[in-house]
């Protein structure tokens, strides 16, 4: 509910500011940069936060930067402390999933970033929250399907993995998900309370191992020995575990944020708002939002 979204943040953004500032044990005067996401995400929800930004650091006479909020995700793994240094000279193949995302970048040490793969219809947390909703599990549909999968059996269905031998490096999860609602409308017992967490393990097991496999080719083709996995669905621990697994059979570095940085968090921005401005990168007061990314 974009309307919605946008004039709750509208409500909070005062308070949300004041809490943090509380939290820090600091005051407004005593912050000297601002960073703040631009894009991509919902254009209202966006106003609201470039607007406060851009108030503060008028009032306090101080600069500001815009972020860009995949990019952000992505300096998560710096910002975690992980063996990762951006400057120095190497590259890195980087997967951002989550509810609105599930791309393949290439990234250097500069954080400069390429797409070479995407999601041609939903994104895996989408789907995540997609196939829970009709399991009747709740919203969000990624953390609930990944507590109820830890002991399950994730065989009790083979879903088709698609696009897994398209010979390019985007996904498609929609396929899944309608897989998963025409097999339980084929099969109404399946909905029994017994069978949901096999379902939902099978589920996830057909999703991460797209997403592993498609990021561990796309290291293979550009010949590139360091993954960067990053986003919502990031903190799936099935995801987490997969990625381990080949990256220790493959010989690939895999870095992944803890848990609470790879959820959507104002800590990413701003570590990633002072790399910039250390870079000599500014914004003026004439930032615009927008709903997509642009590296």
């Amino acid at each position: 509910m974009p309307e919605i979204a946008s004039r709750k943040h509208i409500e909070m953004i005062d308070i949300i500011i004041s809490e943090a500032l509380l939290k820090a044990n600091t005051s407004s005067e005593e912050v000297n940069l601002v960073a703040v996401t631009n894009r991509p995400g919902l254009l209202g929800s966006l106003l609201v936060g470039v607007g406060a930004a851009k108030a503060f650091s008028y009032y306090n006479e101080i600069p500001i930067i815009a972020v860009n909020h995949l990019k952000a995700h992505i300096f998560a793994n710096i910002l975690a402390g992980s063996q990762i240094n951006p400057e120095m000279p190497d590259k890195y193949i980087s997967l951002i999933v989550s509810g609105g995302h599930s791309s393949l970048y290439i990234v250097d040490e500069n954080l400069n970033i390429k797409e070479i793969g995407h999601t041609v219809d939903d994104a895996a947390g989408e789907a995540f929250d997609k196939a829970a909703r009709f399991l009747n599990l709740g919203y969000p549909g990624g953390p609930v399907i990944d507590i109820i999968s830890k002991n399950a059996n994730s065989h009790f269905i083979e879903f088709t993995r698609p696009m897994i031998e398209s010979g390019d490096f985007n996904f498609s999860f929609s396929g899944i998900k309608t897989a998963l609602i025409y097999r339980i409308k084929k099969y109404p017992y399946l909905m029994q309370e017994k069978y949901i967490p096999d379902i939902a393990a099978s589920f996830q097991a057909a999703v991460v191992d797209v997403l592993v496999q498609k990021t561990v080719r796309a290291c293979k083709k550009f010949k590139i020995s360091k993954i960067l996995v990053s986003g919502g669905v990031a903190a799936n621990s099935k995801l987490r575990q997969e990625f381990m697994i080949a990256g220790e059979k493959q010989g690939i570095r895999i870095y992944i944020p803890p848990v609470n940085l790879c959820m959507d968090n104002a800590a990413m921005v701003a570590g990633l708002g002072y790399f910039e401005f250390k870079k000599g990168k500014l914004s003026g007061f004439d930032i615009d939002v927008y709903s997509r990314s642009d590296f």
